[in-house]
């Protein structure tokens, strides 16, 4: 059995890095009391202990969750990691643990708390993401397409695929304003990187005049004796307006 130690495992943030973790924990043989970002660490009365990433030891374990836990789980584990859970860090550890002992079935103990949470945080993942690909609204500037986000997980690796398909000769930019990321593309080339102070320059004119046009369409459309505000709060919580352009050219929405 691992030892309950009173060390609270650091790393880079990286997916390569918490797969460093859970190759020292193995090594180790024990199971911290928590998993943190480096540039997150906070003054704690637990020792603290710097996971360096190796590339060789991440490896490692990646290659083995397929072999030992099975294809569906290697995809749950790389889903779970793009979610907001809190401590999801330290849960993946404990799920890849179960996944080693058990194999394959960990997949089907929905009846355990850490299976069942983790379970939790990457339907809530599936479904923002979903929500995010009708969401999403471009704007046209000089260089191509630009659409700002804030969602809660981080959904550009899902949206990805998508949008690439959906818009394969455009050059676009996505940025994710939650996570300071921003998914770029160019024809058949499509990168995610870190973005920092991201400024857009002004509107022009007729993407002022395509965003009006856009809203008479959206009132236009409407049945007014099928009005129903509830609802539409329902299907599309608030958060999901900032950046729609209906919403923000449309007064009285509620």
């Amino acid at each position: 059995m691992p030892n309950r130690s009173n060390l609270i495992y650091y790393y880079d943030g990286s997916f390569e890095g918490l797969m460093c973790c859970v190759f020292e924990s193995y090594e180790k043989n024990e199971i911290p009391v928590n998993i943190l970002v480096t540039n997150n660490a906070q003054m704690t009365l637990f020792m603290a202990k710097e996971v360096a990433t190796d590339l060789a030891k991440a490896s490692r374990v990646i290659k083995s969750i397929p072999l030992k836990m099975g294809v569906n789980a290697f995809d749950f584990i790389k889903r779970v990691f793009l979610t907001c859970l809190e401590d999801k860090e330290l849960n993946l550890l404990l799920f890849m643990r179960l996944g080693y002992t058990y194999g394959p079935k960990v997949m089907n103990m929905l009846s355990n708390d850490i299976v069942h949470i983790l379970f939790k945080a990457v339907t809530h993942l599936n479904k923002e993401s979903h929500l995010f690909k009708g969401f999403i609204r471009f704007s046209a500037f000089k260089d191509g397409l630009v659409a700002q986000i804030e969602p809660k997980n981080f959904i550009l690796p899902l949206l990805s695929s998508h949008f690439c398909s959906r818009y394969p000769e455009e050059h676009f930019l996505i940025h994710d304003k939650t996570h300071d990321m921003a998914l770029i593309y160019k024809p058949h080339k499509a990168s995610i990187i870190p973005v920092e102070d991201m400024r857009l320059p002004d509107v022009t004119e007729e993407e002022k005049h395509f965003r009006k046009l856009w809203s008479l369409y959206y009132r236009t459309v409407e049945i007014e004796g099928r009005h129903n505000p509830k609802c539409r709060r329902t299907n599309m919580p608030k958060r999901y307006w900032k950046y729609l352009t209906e919403f923000n050219c449309v007064q009285n929405l509620d």
